[in-house]
Formats: C-alpha cells, structure tokens, sequence
C-alpha cells in the first residue's frame, strides 16, 4: 500500500500547489507511481500539469457520479496520474456539512485506488474547512510548506491544533511528515532568522532543502508543465529534486504533535523578542 500525503496551510500563497506539482513530477521520475489530487477549487494544480477542469473530476466522485477509477488522467509525466478539480468542488462545503461522517468522504472516496499508487499527494484549499478535514483524515503524513516569514509562525501553531484534533477524533495513524521552507530569500535577515529558529525547534522534522524564490517556478504553471519538464536546471528544479530525495530517504519516528506545539509557541515567542522583528512590526 502507498503512503498518502496532504499538502496543508491555511494561509495563501505559500507555494503549496506548486510543491505538490514539482515533488509529484520528481517521485515520478524516480520510479514511483504518483496520483495527484487536486482538493482545491480553484484548481490550479490540475492547470499546473496541464489538464483543464471538466466534469470527470473530485466533485463528481464524492457526489457519485462517477467511480474514482473513472476520474484519474495521465499527465506529460510517466508515472504521474492527476485527479482534476472544478469549481463546482466550493459548493461541496456545504453539501458535505449536512451528511453523517462528512469528514471521511475523501477518504472513502480513494480507497479503490490507494493500492494503485507509491504516493497520493492531496493539494488542499488554503483554509482549515471541511475539505482540508477530508485531506487530513484520508492522508498518512502532512507535508507543510512554510514561507520564512514572522506571519507564517503564527499560522502554523493553528495548523497544528487542528492536525492534533484530527489524530484524537478521526485519523490516528496521521503523522507530521515534515515542514519544509519555500519562496526563501536569503538577501533577508527576517527568512534567516525564521530557517534557524524554526530548525533549531523542529529539528528532524524540518527538511534541510530550502525552495529559493524563483521566478521561473511561478512561470511553469503557465504552461501546464511541473517545472522539471520547463526548465530543469534552474535552481528551484535543483531544489524540488533535492526535496524528494529527503523524502524518499525518509525520516525518524514523529514526535508528538502536543510536543511540536509547544516548541511552535516557543519559537513564535522567540520570534516577538527579536530586535529584527520589533524593528519590522
């Protein structure tokens, strides 16, 4: 069985889809099978690999209208699979409120096909509703994409919450796979101060490549390719690639989350202390 990982962060803009596009491409071209899931309504993901929404989509498998077998596509990428979204997924929020066990459909909804793939990767709408609950509850691992700034902080302690709250009521088995930094510019001292204090935290859990900022990164969405395929040599592909390669190494056993908690309360307290940030807020 293949590990399923949910792509999560509640706030905006923090290259979320574009990580789970570029780390899907690299898995598949290190010889995995890899199903990408485009939980977002806006469905940038499923433009990013270059299929256009339709009606054989997410939505129309938790609506059952179609199986999931029905709904999966091929990309450029041999071995990367795509499951598209559309806009009718943002009325799915309050169609799936009024049912019983609303929180595992995507869950349900996946498992004929979870055998099927090396890695599920869920991309997740930037909120902590019901549609990221579904992502949590179907994933084995939460792959966080932090940009380095104070704001980040703040969000992840919300995040983790939730991701606690969802261990105790409907996914036990869910661990925090890693956090990993994107949109980095080293030229700042607020995105290094926030890499060491967050490291020095997290630890293990932190991976040790850092996504630079990297204009040809936002261009490759554009043209419906991952940006292994669009410019393989720029340093964010070169950053993706080192990423995987973290990943399929693999980590050590996950701290508990209640133990993360307290460090992300530390880390932002440390952060309020510092003379940088006074000197920014």
């Amino acid at each position: 069985m293949g590990k399923t990982f949910v792509f999560v962060n509640q706030k905006g803009g923090v290259g979320k889809t574009t990580s789970a596009i570029n780390i899907g491409a690299y898995l598949a071209e290190a010889g995995k099978r890899t199903l990408l899931v485009d939980f977002d309504s806006q469905a940038n993901l499923s433009g990013g690999v270059g299929i256009k929404p339709d009606n054989k989509g997410i939505y129309e498998i938790l609506a059952g209208k179609i199986t999931v077998q029905e709904s999966v596509r091929r990309t450029i990428v041999e071995r990367l699979f795509v499951i598209t979204a559309n806009i009718d997924l943002s009325g799915a929020t309050v169609e799936l409120i009024g049912k019983a066990n609303h929180e595992v459909y995507l869950k349900k909804a996946l498992e004929p096909v979870k055998n099927n793939f090396d890695f599920i990767l869920i991309d997740c709408p930037p909120s902590l509703g019901v549609l990221t609950i579904n992502g949590l509850a179907a994933a084995d691992g939460v792959l966080i994409p932090m940009q380095t700034e104070y704001f980040a902080l703040e969000g992840l302690t919300l995040l983790l919450q939730t991701i606690k709250r969802i261990q105790q009521s409907l996914n036990s088995s869910l661990n925090i796979e890693g956090i990993f930094f994107t949109m980095y510019d080293g030229r700042t001292r607020l995105a290094q101060d926030v890499v060491r204090q967050v490291s020095a935290y997290f630890k293990d859990k932190v991976y040790s490549t850092i996504i630079p900022r990297n204009v040809r990164l936002s261009e490759a969405p554009s043209h419906g390719l991952p940006i292994s395929r669009y410019d393989p040599v720029c340093p964010g592909a070169l950053a993706y690639q080192s990423l995987v390669s973290e990943i399929l190494t693999g980590k050590e056993k996950n701290p508990p989350v209640a133990g993360i908690l307290e460090n992300v309360n530390n880390v932002t307290q440390a952060t309020k202390q510092s003379p940088l940030l006074e000197e920014i807020l």
